[in-house]
Formats: C-alpha cells, structure tokens, sequence
C-alpha cells in the first residue's frame, strides 16, 4: 500500500516511515505542500491509498494544501498535528480530511485510522446512500432539507450545502430512519467501516460540523450514552 507523508521534519518522518515500513506501506516523504502536490501527479506512478498530511509546513499550510489535494483527488488524507482545539478539527473536516490525528499519538491509533479508512470505497459505491438507492428513495426529504442519494447532493431550503465524503455518509445514515436512535457503534461501523473506539471522537467532531453546516441545530439530537438520531420535523 502505497502512502504519502507530508512532514517537514525529518526526523519525525523517519522515525514515522521506518514503523510505517515495518507495517507494510510503501512510504513516500514530501517536505512541503509543493512537493506533495507533486508527488499526487498522476504520472508519478501507482497511486496513493492514504495521505498522512501535518498542518505546519514550511511553504503553505496544511490546511491548504488540503483544500488542494480534494479539488484534484478523493485519496483518503488524515491530518496529523499537534493542533488539538476543536476549531482547527471542523476545518480539517470541511476542507475535505477523513480524518484528524493529534500529535503526540499512539503509534498503534495511528494505524488504526489509516487502514479504517484505506478500507473505506470511493464515493461510487459502498456508502449508505447506495444501499438506499438500490433499496429505497432516490431522495430524502425532512421538512427543509433534502439529500439527494445518487448525486450526493444536500439542501436546506433550496440553497445548496456543501459536505465532506464522511459528512454526507454519516448523514445519509441517520436521515433512512428518522426518530431512531442509532448507536454510536453501529454508526463507526457502518460509515467508517471500523470497530475501533478512538472514532468516536471523529464521529463527535463530524456531527458538530454537520450541525453548523445545515443550520438546522435541533435535526441531529443527541442521545446521552446512546448514540444520536434525526429528530422528524415538524408539519
């Protein structure tokens, strides 16, 4: 499995490739976005299964080089920094990352998150809102809101919103079975497609984000020590 390293120091690349190596991955280190963005050309080879990207680069920042990398190629990119506020998640999330690492890390965590979302299908298929599609409406509908499944398309009120891939599997899910709980686990399981615990801290950062991207606070209700659910709006 091929992966990129975008990291500028090098002795924390080393270290990290050297483990990553042990593991399996054929690593390649970039130094700076540039060099990353370079290395994402299509003609530089096999493609990447998962891009490790750290935030403080010394020509742009990571957050940029993000936005760059998903407006050319849906390759799984997880974040890796030392940034742990909230703030700085929901941003990762809404440029488009799969996920978000706090450094210092588990190594073992690490590894987790990237093979949960190596394993992860492309939006074409795989996705709740396929299984919707091949089993039910071609569109959701809850009083302002619509999700249309087939072109991963969301609405409020007729004015468009725009999600990450995980924003709009994650609601998809919840909006097939309005008024049910479901539990945290089984959403991990179904839209991260892993069983691992440390997502759920993803799980709580892609709900928020969610949340302020619909403008609609009390759809996605919270259910202590359960899970979440969409609340039917109504008539």
């Amino acid at each position: 499995m091929r992966l990129l390293l975008v990291e500028d120091d090098d002795h924390v690349a080393a270290a990290l490739a050297a483990v990553l190596s042990r593991h399996g991955f054929d690593v390649t280190h970039a130094r700076s976005g540039e060099e990353a963005l370079r290395a994402l050309l299509p003609d530089t080879g096999a493609p990447f299964a998962v891009v490790l990207l750290d935030l403080g680069l010394p020509d742009q920042d990571g957050f940029e080089v993000c936005g760059r990398i998903r407006k050319r190629t849906g390759i799984p990119v997880i974040m890796v920094t030392a940034r742990a506020d909230t703030r700085s998640k929901i941003h990762g999330l809404n440029l488009g990352a799969d996920d978000y690492v706090v450094k210092p890390y588990d190594t073992g965590e690490l590894l987790a998150r990237i093979h949960a979302v190596a394993r992860r299908k492309p939006p074409a298929g795989g996705g709740p809102e396929e299984a919707q599609e091949a089993s039910g409406p071609r569109s959701l509908r809850l009083g302002s809101l619509v999700i249309e499944l087939p072109n991963r398309e969301v609405s409020v009120a007729g004015e468009a919103v725009s999600l990450t891939r995980k924003e709009f599997d994650l609601l998809a899910l919840l909006a097939q079975r309005p008024g049910v709980v479901f539990r945290r686990e089984q959403i991990i399981s179904e839209v991260w497609q892993t069983s691992w615990e440390g997502t759920g801290r993803t799980l709580e950062v892609h709900i928020a984000s969610l949340r302020s991207k619909l403008r609609l606070p009390a759809l996605i209700e919270t259910v202590r020590g359960v899970g979440y659910k969409i609340v039917v709006p109504a008539r």
